[in-house]
């Protein structure tokens, strides 16, 4: 019994750790205008006056590729 229980312990954290971690970023506008990567696109900033121009960028430089682009197009300072 004890060598099951250790075998399904043990499957458990193999599991766990072979699941591959996903980070996604975005891009969120501020009221005044500038924009900043936010590490994780389904948490929201605090307040009330900003927007996301960007969601689900799959690594950090994808989002840093976006916000240059937004800061070129002027939709960012």
């Amino acid at each position: 019994m004890k060598r099951s229980a250790l075998a399904v312990g043990v499957l458990a954290i193999g599991f766990a750790v072979a699941t591959p971690a996903r980070a996604d970023f975005a891009i969120v506008q501020f009221g005044d205008g500038y924009c900043r990567i936010w590490w994780d696109s389904a948490g929201v900033p605090w307040g009330t006056r900003w927007s996301k121009i960007a969601v689900g960028l799959p690594d950090y430089d994808a989002a840093q590729t976006a916000l240059d682009g937004a800061i070129a197009q002027s939709m960012c300072r």
